[in-house]
């Protein structure tokens, strides 16, 4: 049984761990589950995605309680195509969708996942990003998954429901090496119907338009959209289409925190990535190492975070043949060949 090191991971480590196993038929145990942060311990959101990949690989699992440090995995043979979770918070529901897409389309038939939780959430892709800067990407190297969202979920109610739908799919090596010179900015904002009257949602995509114009960066505005929700919040979206590829920068409202405000950090954090030879944003950098150790292929990311390199060491012990390579500029060229 693969033993890791839960320590400095994070919910992401146990993500890509729970998925791996699943696709390689491989039991594993990890130890000091999220053990740096604060809050160590499984939260809901992460008990919600062992419960959800154990269901569809019919697994044994030891540890899964609220809290619990030590998980233990051991992948079944049955495979099931039709699944729902609740969070019961207003935990990630792209997180959860982020732990069982890679199973999903490796496996032999058609994957249905209809889950409840926090759609536009901190520390969390928002379902724009997901569906906008996401699956794109994961297109691109043959990928087929679409999201249907029934309805936004901000933090503290949650409420949110989106249904993920996913096949098995031919992958063809993830070629993000290059993103060319920018086309333009697309901006995407939504606010809950309760902040309509405010304008918020026009205010963050107008805020962030003229962010971008100022910087000489082209942009227009998408869409703007107030939403049903149990709670007040919102999001923006800053898309950005290059030649050869896309980059996302998210980012929420809350209460005290102005639209002008939320606009500026978008704008800001989009402009560092830009600055860069990256081909993908920190965060996607992340969250695509799966597939490429399941593809194959080189990726261009802004740099090594810890994140990344405890994400890589997990690739590695499940015996995927991954390298990475630092370039003048301080990105870096991660390949690997597809696991088989």
């Amino acid at each position: 049984m693969l033993t890791v090191d839960g320590t400095e991971g994070g919910g992401q480590l146990l993500r890509t761990a729970l998925s791996l196993a699943a696709i390689t038929d491989t039991p594993f145990r990890i130890e000091d589950v999220r053990g740096s942060r604060p809050d160590p311990g499984l939260k809901p959101q992460h008990l919600a995605a062992v419960r959800v990949v154990a269901d569809c690989c019919d697994a044994t699992v030891e540890g899964a309680e609220l809290g619990a440090d030590v998980l233990t995995f051991r992948p079944g043979d049955e495979r099931r195509t039709s699944l729902d979770a609740d969070i019961g918070t207003a935990g990630s529901v792209t997180l959860l969708f982020d732990a069982v897409l890679p199973v999903a389309v490796t496996g032999d038939e058609p994957l249905q996942l209809t889950a409840t939780g926090g759609t536009d959430v901190k520390w969390a892709p928002t379902m724009a990003y997901h569906r906008l800067v996401k699956l794109p990407l994961l297109a691109d190297c043959g990928i087929e998954a679409a999201i249907d969202l029934q309805r936004t979920g901000f933090y503290p109610a949650g409420g949110g429901e989106a249904t993920l739908r996913a096949a098995p799919s031919s992958l063809s090596p993830l070629d993000l090496d290059r993103r060319g010179d920018l086309e333009r900015v697309e901006i995407y904002s939504k606010a809950a119907e309760s902040l309509a009257d405010g304008e918020v949602a026009d205010r963050q995509a107008e805020s962030a338009r003229e962010e971008l114009a100022a910087a000489g960066l082209p942009a227009d505005v998408r869409r703007v959209a107030y939403v049903e929700s149990d709670s007040p919040g919102s999001s923006l979206l800053l898309r950005g289409l290059y030649e050869e590829g896309l980059v996302g920068v998210d980012a929420l409202g809350e209460r005290g925190r102005p639209s002008e405000v939320v606009a500026g950090d978008a704008v800001r954090e989009f402009r560092a990535v830009h600055a860069t030879d990256a081909a993908v944003d920190p965060f996607m950098a992340d969250q695509l190492l799966i597939v490429l150790a399941l593809a194959g292929g080189r990726l261009r990311i802004p740099s090594l975070t810890d994140h990344v390199r405890t994400n890589l060491d997990l690739l590695a012990r499940f015996g995927s043949d991954v390298e990475d390579e630092r370039r003048a500029d301080g990105t870096r060229i991660v390949e690997a060949t597809a696991l088989r």
